[in-house]
């Protein structure tokens, strides 16, 4: 796993990131995910309609200094290059049901595009029975960024062909071979890139995005999620959004994704979509008479997170950094369980369609301590 960039492999506790176990998925079962991923992004993509006509970012936490760069991307119709859906349920028989989207900033690429299939090559397994083509769907989104008319100003002088700028955080070695593997796959599709971290990467409203050699490139990938960069970094949102009003360069994923990455959007697809068999209900106010779980509009890995009784009182509660946000409630759905009593959560990845299915196992509230479990098609 090392050798091709894989070091998160194993936990502080010295436990296997990676089960050595496999979920078995059958046919039927696979393409029920399928199936809800696509009609569920098509149901997202109505919501960040009706919250932009009806000019609700403040219901959905968005901060007010990207709402422009919102509206710009949406309406230049940016292009969406991956995101990753979590689901509960989708096997033996449990209906499936959307728990959140993660659109702007999701991880688990690495494991579900390279590492589950390799598992099963290297176990002398048919690495073609999985639902797991994330990595070709991914490369053609990337082509899809040209084919599509991405609308760029033409750069003169500094114009070096279809270019594509990558860029982690320092010292975040997951996030770093994420943002190096999409890049890795955006070679695969014919661009030429290059990688810088963030702090490196230069900003000019009238040019574009700079590396660190000040070489322009025409599209800026950042594994940074929208909010803390809103939060943290006013100055650059004010710069991307001259530069995109400039067309003079993209940005992605683009900033509407974080109407998608919001738990609020949660309200609104229910409000539009009501009868929906993949959506639960919720809420900006605590479900009362149901039992729910409060969860942040923007939050990680669990944090922050609780599971609330019928009558109101605290099941099962988790800590984190991210309460400072508002709430979403949401009608609690119970997860797979093993003997062992872990719980099973699903993650499709959809790029264009969906494309990627991986599990997710651990407590009741999946943390940053949850497994990767691999996946087989077997029925």
């Amino acid at each position: 796993m090392e050798e091709i960039g894989f070091t998160w492999h194993t936990d502080p506790d010295g436990s296997s990131y990676v089960a050595p176990e496999l979920v078995k998925v059958t046919e039927a079962e696979a393409e029920g995910y399928y199936e809800a991923a696509n009609a569920l992004y098509d149901m997202f993509a109505e919501a960040g309609q009706h919250v932009i006509d009806n000019d609700l970012f403040a219901e959905l936490g968005i901060p007010e200094n990207l709402i422009q760069l919102v509206k710009l991307s949406w309406d230049d119709d940016d292009w969406h290059l991956y995101g990753r859906f979590d689901f509960a349920g989708g096997l033996n028989g449990e209906p499936i049901k959307l728990l959140e989207f993660n659109a702007d900033t999701p991880t688990s690429l690495f494991e579900t595009c390279i590492i589950q299939w390799a598992l099963l090559k290297s176990n002398g397994m048919d690495e073609e029975a999985q639902f797991n083509n994330a990595y070709e769907m991914i490369a053609d989104n990337f082509k899809r960024l040209i084919t599509n008319d991405d609308g760029l100003e033409k750069f003169d002088e500094y114009y070096n062909g279809e270019r594509i700028l990558f860029s982690s955080a320092r010292d975040l070695p997951e996030d770093e071979q994420t943002t190096r593997l999409l890049q890795r796959i955006a070679v695969d599709a014919g661009f030429s890139t290059d990688f810088c971290y963030i702090d490196e990467a230069g900003f000019l409203p009238d040019e574009g995005v700079f590396n660190k050699d000040q070489d322009l490139t025409n599209f800026w990938f950042k594994l940074w999620p929208w909010e803390d960069m809103a939060a943290d970094e006013p100055e650059l949102i004010e710069l991307l959004t001259e530069t995109a009003r400039k067309r003079k360069a993209v940005f992605i994923n683009p900033a509407y994704t974080i109407l998608f990455q919001s738990k609020g959007i949660l309200k609104v697809l229910h409000d539009l979509f009501p009868d929906s068999p993949y959506l639960l209900a919720a809420g900006y106010e605590p479900l009362e008479g149901v039992k729910h779980v409060s969860k942040p509009l923007f939050g990680r890995e669990g944090a922050n997170v609780s599971i609330v009784t019928e009558s109101g009182d605290v099941e099962s509660s988790t800590d984190g950094p991210y309460g400072i946000h508002p709430m979403l409630y949401q009608e609690y759905v119970e997860l797979e369980q093993d003997a062992k009593g872990l719980t099973y959560q699903a993650g499709v990845f959809f790029a264009y369609e969906a494309c990627g299915l991986g599990f997710r196992r651990g407590p009741k509230i999946l943390n940053d301590t949850a497994t990767f479990v691999p996946h087989i098609i077997s029925e």
